[in-house]
């Protein structure tokens, strides 16, 4: 994909660009929110930006593109630009938008790096940057035709549900009764508020009811912050959206989504708050008339903090070869273990094709496991709520 003397001067120098990547980034988005300070106000998510996270995300999607372009020249990362394109199309990312992000990511790198960018350096990076731009721009442009185009539109809260003491369920209605259009489970909208300062903030949350229902269902926890702030938008929705209230959603999007032959194993693992996509599945699967072994992992802090339990443990009763395991650090009961997450006693099917949802150290423990259980790699699917930091932690 990369010219030869592009993929020459970027092998080259990816050492002293990916060693300085961090300082890169946050030379960007110094020099982007400067330069347009309505896109950290009404599209970036603040919090984010704040806690540094989303630039770990940016530097780690870049260095393992560019990677990947260097180890793998015959093919695309495709699962990784696919995860970054849905996001993008979640928030309605435009074509021109990367003119923008090229104009500062390049001030920023020729800032950074100084008189180590040659005009040969800054060609070959170019190249690696419109590479990744184009393939992601070709990608949304497709998924705006399959989901109507960008853009958000108003649905209103019809009930509210109170899952636990941090966690909120709310089914919603488009304000205009048109059709609501299909899900593929285990995806998820974009949900934008205005907040009391009057920023527009979108964040993401999967869709935790049934496919196929003529409501959206989002169920969504109230983020404390300890070192990162709270969470603006969880804890203004669990503070001041009741039935009545009109939220702008968008269509759906994501690339978690069930996907292999029907007698396929599964398993589906996750914690916290990480259930909502899973319980989706669930649905979906009983729905559909699943018939292979499918086998439930969750871990939550209790039972009285594991959102969506009804819905999780009665969907997996409605398959025939379903089995349900609780983990739970604290007031376990009969049936579930306390403790974490333990894969060592429990069976995995040859062929399984598992999806993971939950905090970063629990999918990389799950991980781990699954693979030494004979999971093949690329038959471990997961989705991260944030940024995806699995990359910028190499």
């Amino acid at each position: 994909m990369l010219t030869e003397q592009s993929a020459a001067t970027v092998r080259a120098t990816l050492p002293a660009v990916g060693g300085a990547i961090g300082e890169i980034t946050e030379r960007f988005y110094t020099r982007l929110f400067d330069a347009h300070p309505a896109l950290l106000r009404d599209l970036f998510n603040r919090g984010n930006q704040a806690a540094g996270t989303q630039r770990q995300a940016l530097a780690g999607s870049i260095a393992a593109f560019a990677t990947h372009l260097l180890d793998h020249p015959d093919r695309r990362p495709d699962a990784m630009l696919a995860r970054i394109a849905h996001k993008h199309a979640s928030l309605g990312v435009a074509p021109e938008q990367y003119d923008v992000v090229h104009e500062h990511l390049f001030a920023a790198i020729a800032e950074v790096l100084g008189e180590a960018v040659t005009p040969e350096v800054a060609a070959a990076w170019d190249e690696v940057y419109w590479l990744m731009a184009n393939a992601l721009i070709a990608i949304e442009k497709r998924l705006y035709e399959e989901g109507g185009g960008p853009g958000l539109r108003p649905w209103e809260v019809v009930e509210r549900v109170e899952e636990t003491a941090d966690v909120v369920t709310l089914r919603l209605r488009p304000t205009d009764g048109g059709p609501v259009a299909g899900f593929r489970a285990g995806q998820y909208v974009s949900v934008g508020v205005t907040l009391p300062d009057g920023a527009r903030q979108i964040r993401q949350y999967s869709l935790s009811g049934a496919p196929g229902e003529a409501v959206r269902q989002i169920t969504v926890k109230r983020v404390h912050g300890a070192a990162t702030p709270d969470g603006e938008v969880s804890h203004h929705l669990h503070a001041h959206v009741r039935p009545g209230a009109v939220l702008e959603l968008s269509e759906p999007y994501g690339d978690l989504v069930l996907s292999g032959a029907p007698d396929t194993p599964l398993l589906l693992a996750s914690a916290g708050i990480g259930v909502t996509p899973m319980v989706a599945m669930l649905a979906g699967l009983a729905a559909g008339g699943h018939r292979a072994p499918v086998t439930v992992v969750h871990g939550d802090r209790s039972p009285a903090e594991h959102a969506l339990r009804a819905d999780h443990t009665a969907w997996a009763g409605k398959l025939p070869d379903a089995s349900v395991h609780l983990f739970y650090e604290r007031d376990a009961g009969p049936g579930t273990r306390t403790g974490l997450v333990d894969l060592a006693d429990i069976a995995v099917h040859p062929g399984t094709r598992a999806y993971l949802c939950g905090p970063l150290p629990f999918m990389r423990a799950v991980r781990a496991q699954l693979t030494a259980k004979g999971v093949a790699p690329a038959d471990i699917h997961y989705e991260v709520f944030g940024p995806d930091l699995w990359l910028a932690g190499g």
